[in-house]
C-alpha cells in the first residue's frame, strides 16, 4: 500500500474513533441524566396522585373558598389553590407519560 494511502486510512480511522468516542460520551451522559430524572419522576407518582385526588374535591373547594374569604393564615404558599397550577401539572404529567410510552414503543 502506498504510504500516502496508508496515512489517509489512519487519519480516517482516527477521525472515526474520535467521532465514536463523542457518541459514547453523549449517550452515557444522556442515559445517566435520564435515569436520574426517571428516579425523580417515579418518586413523584404519589404526590401527583394526591394532587389529582385533591384537585376539584370538596376539600379543595372549601380551601379555595376560605382563601377567597381571607380565612387562611397569611404567608402560606397557596399555589395549589390556583385554578390552573394543578391542572397544568396533571396535563404536563400526562404528556410526559405519553412521550415516554412513545419513545419506548418506537425504539
Amino acid at each position: 500500500m502506498p504510504p500516502n494511502k496508508q496515512k489517509q486510512e489512519k487519519m480516517e480511522q482516527a477521525e472515526r474513533i474520535i467521532l465514536m468516542e463523542q457518541h459514547l460520551n453523549k449517550a452515557v451522559n444522556a442515559v445517566m441524566n435520564l435515569s436520574a430524572s426517571l428516579d425523580l419522576y417515579e418518586e413523584a407518582q404519589n404526590a401527583v396522585q394526591a394532587l389529582s385526588n385533591y384537585y376539584g374535591s370538596s376539600e379543595w373547594k372549601q380551601d379555595f373558598a376560605d382563601d377567597e374569604a381571607g380565612r387562611l393564615p397569611k404567608g402560606i404558599m397557596k399555589g395549589v389553590l390556583s385554578e390552573d397550577a394543578i391542572w397544568n401539572l396533571l396535563e404536563d404529567w400526562r404528556e410526559v407519560k405519553e412521550r415516554i410510552r412513545g419513545i419506548a414503543n418506537n425504539h
